[in-house]
């Protein structure tokens, strides 16, 4: 399956990268529950496909366009293709105006839903990004809407959520991991540390590096009771001091850096993927 939401830093081109984790035999082949607390896009759950699986966002506009894929499908197509399909600004902007506006409460979840796929898709490299009032505030790319294909995504993932046992939630990381137990494979993707500052808001609380400690205490006490866990982020000396302990493996890896606004000028920068479990 691929997924229905482009994302900033998602994980697609890392993928060699992250399988090996969970298809390794030495690492627990016989996972029970798959559980990934920051879905955001999803491209590694989606390609996994698992049949029993726990996906959370503390995102509440990511998260109920998962619910509506599941429960309302047709209807969410249906209301996708009412936006023009080429780039048009005066569009983007219009439909990114709408979480400014007092009738915003008004709009129903499945406009809701597919006002944020279509920013998502139409919007600069899927950077879903907003400000300190929790407004979108991306500016639009230079795509038009693929509409087709996004069609043919929804009826997948929606098939996949409704003949699978996949639980979506709305909560704190750690809450969403709260069932786990041994023998589950849980894989984080929280926004990334910086030495510097980055994209943090993806949500309009942002996600600090108090965060990333209770994410680290989090793994801990899922290492502890026989889960595998699985964590992205940018390899930092806070990131790397934080998971210095011997419940983990840290193994650096390169990966494009796709924000830049300057498609010709796009660096490698060194990520890490921390492992812990049986």
């Amino acid at each position: 399956m691929e997924p229905i939401l482009k994302w900033a830093g998602g994980k697609r081109q890392l993928l060699n990268h992250l399988l090996p984790y969970i298809n390794d035999h030495r690492l627990n082949p016989n996972v029970g529950v798959y559980f990934e607390p920051f879905i955001g896009g999803g491209s590694l759950c989606f390609r996994l496909g698992k049949p029993r699986a726990v996906i959370n966002d503390f995102n509440p506009e990511i998260v109920n366009v998962y619910l509506q894929v599941k429960d309302h499908p047709l209807e969410l197509i249906e209301h996708l293709r009412r936006f023009n399909i080429e780039r048009d600004p005066d569009e983007y902007y219009r439909v990114r105006e709408w979480d400014r506006l007092d009738t915003y409460h008004t709009r129903s979840l499945l406009e809701k839903a597919a006002r944020v796929i279509y920013l998502n898709r139409t919007c600069f490299n899927g950077l879903y990004r907003v400000n300190s009032n929790g407004q979108f505030n991306t500016p639009i790319g230079s795509m038009g809407f693929p509409i087709e294909l996004i069609e043919r995504r929804i009826l997948t993932i929606s098939h996949y959520f409704n003949t699978s046992d996949v639980q979506i939630l709305n909560v704190d990381f750690s809450e969403a991991v709260h069932g786990a137990v041994g023998g589950d494979f849980v894989y984080f993707d929280p926004p990334y540390d910086y030495e510097r500052d980055g994209f943090t808001l993806y949500v309009d609380r942002g996600f600090s590096r108090a965060d990333l400690e209770r994410l680290k205490h989090t793994c801990d006490a899922l290492v502890d009771r026989g889960c595998s866990v699985l964590v992205s982020n940018n390899l930092t000396p806070f990131v790397e001091n934080l998971f210095n302990d011997d419940r983990y493996q840290i193994e650096v890896i390169q990966a494009n850096r796709s924000i830049n606004s300057d498609g010709t000028n796009r660096t490698k920068a060194n990520e890490v993927l921390i492992y812990g479990g049986q």
